[in-house]
Formats: structure tokens, sequence, C-alpha cells
């Protein structure tokens, strides 16, 4: 099942005591807040036990369902792609159109990662009040409150995008090139899929020879496209160790592995520890 959005963006606030929608996808951003209560977020198969101060980023096409412990009080704020391309006020006009376009990519970035999105414990202390104060203003539609809203919920998104930003490379910034935004955005897309993140593919698709293709990746980056391939891979795995029931062969299968002795070297080589002392040593890890 998936649902469709059909306005820019929408706020909802509800209490329940059990998930109404079985596991679902959507075409939009959704970011949902946990005002009070426990339970388990599923997303794309892999669970996170949830309480009150979580937020989560999902992104069009994500799967996921809740599994309601106790009465929880949900937020959620539902936003499109229209939403972040033509909102001017989240921006001064003259910078609007590049951060705009790095904004829509570090959302985009959000896939795959289970769990409460802040990272940032000052910024998680801001989310809160600013939950309350769109509630308050969605209820009381007072005198300017859509103007008050959007500018709240801009505020939100921008938190959001910089806890996101930390899984960037560290050189991104509002200087960096599209093209380079491009190939980093391609490269999760199809994290998936390695014949289409080899640097043939790559230099082919974005018209770069293949032996110049290296120096500008980190030269736009300051590091190796191998190297964040790898650690692009690495956190999906540890994620799934982590945040899933899985078993090895099925984590190498769906990361396109050889095999879970192939997958096992891997990360060995990346972490220093096998699969299985990673998920053992880090298990505790899932209740937060």
């Amino acid at each position: 099942m998936k649902e469709n959005l059909h306005q820019p963006f929408e706020i909802i606030f509800k209490e329940l005591d059990e998930c109404p929608k079985p596991t679902h996808q959507h075409n939009f951003f959704e970011l949902v807040y946990i005002i009070s209560g426990t339970g388990i977020q599923t997303i794309n198969q892999n669970t996170f036990h949830y309480n009150a101060g979580h937020m989560f980023l999902l992104t069009p096409e994500d799967t996921h369902s809740f599994d309601i412990e106790t009465t929880t009080k949900f937020f959620f704020i539902r936003f499109n792609d229209v939403y972040i391309k033509k909102n001017a006020s989240l921006v001064s006009a003259s910078q609007r159109e590049d951060l705009l376009l790095r904004l829509e990519f570090i959302l985009q970035n959000a896939s795959h990662q289970p769990g409460c999105i802040l990272r940032n414990q000052t910024d998680k202390s801001i989310i809160r009040p600013l939950v309350e104060a769109i509630i308050r203003e969605y209820v009381n539609r007072d005198i300017y409150n859509q103007e008050l809203i959007r500018q709240y919920v801009n505020t939100m998104i921008i938190l959001v995008a910089r806890n996101i930003a930390k899984y960037l490379p560290e050189q991104i910034s509002d200087s960096t090139e599209d093209k380079a935004l491009g190939i980093l955005q391609h490269i999760q897309e199809n994290i998936y899929h390695p014949e289409k993140i080899r640097a043939s593919h790559i230099s082919s698709h974005f018209g770069i020879s293949e032996s110049y293709l290296g120096r500008y990746f980190k030269k736009q980056t300051n590091e190796t496209m191998q190297q964040y391939i790898v650690k692009s891979r690495v956190r999906l795995v540890e994620a799934r160790l982590l945040h899933s029931d899985m078993r090895m062969n099925e984590i190498a299968s769906e990361l396109a592995f050889t095999d879970e002795s192939h997958l096992n070297r891997f990360f060995k080589k990346n972490k220093g520890m096998s699969l299985g002392e990673f998920r053992r040593k880090h298990l505790k890890a899932i209740i937060v």
C-alpha cells in the first residue's frame, strides 16, 4: 500500500494504541516525532525501539510501520519535493536555488538509516518546543498562524538536514559543485547495485574521464570515491546487524555480496571484527 500527498505539506498529530496501517510506503517525506509512548519502528525491515523525544525521517519509497507497545502520541509533518523546491523562506534569495538542491540531496540521503534522526543533543532539545509551537498554532488558528507554522516547519527541516549531513563527506558545503553532489546521490541511489557504482559506469554516466574521476571526487569531498562507497556499505551492514533479525547470508544477498564469507571478509577488514562479533558486542545498542 502506498500513500500519496496532494499538497506541499500537511500536519497531523494523534494519540494511538495501535498502528492503524500495515507496512506501507509514501511518495513524500514524513517527519515523525514521538511526544510520548513507547514501541518499535520498522523501516526497510530494520527495527528500532522508540520512546519520547525520538524523531524519524521517512523518505519516498521507504517501507515502514509502527508496533505500539504503550499509548503513543505521534506528531507527523508530511512534505514533498514541491515544498522543498518552492519554499523561498528557507534561505535568502541569492542562495535559494543552490542550497535547496543541497537540502533536497541531504534529505534524500536519509534513506536506509534506522532510528532517531537527531544525533546532535542541542538540536534534539530544540525540536520539542518547535513541535509544541506548531501544534499550538494549528489548534488556535490565530492571525498569521500559517506563516508561523511554515517558519517552524522550515526550521525543523533544516535541523534535521544538519543532523543527516553528519553522515556525508566532511568537505560537502555550499560551494560543492552540482556534478559532485550528483555523483554522491547516484552512489546512494545505487548502493545495492555494485555494477552501477563502478568508476567506469560513473565516468560514463556523468561525462568525466575515468582517469580524472578519482581526483575530481577527492577534491570535492576530501576522500576517495572508494572510501565513500565502502563507508556507505559498512553503515548499511551495521544497520542490519543492529536493527534487524536478518541472517548473515540474507544481508550478503541484499547488499550484493557473493556470499556470507565475502561479506564477513569485507566487514572484518573495515571494522576489525566479524559480523557475529559486532552483532553480539552491540546488541544492547538496539534499545536506546
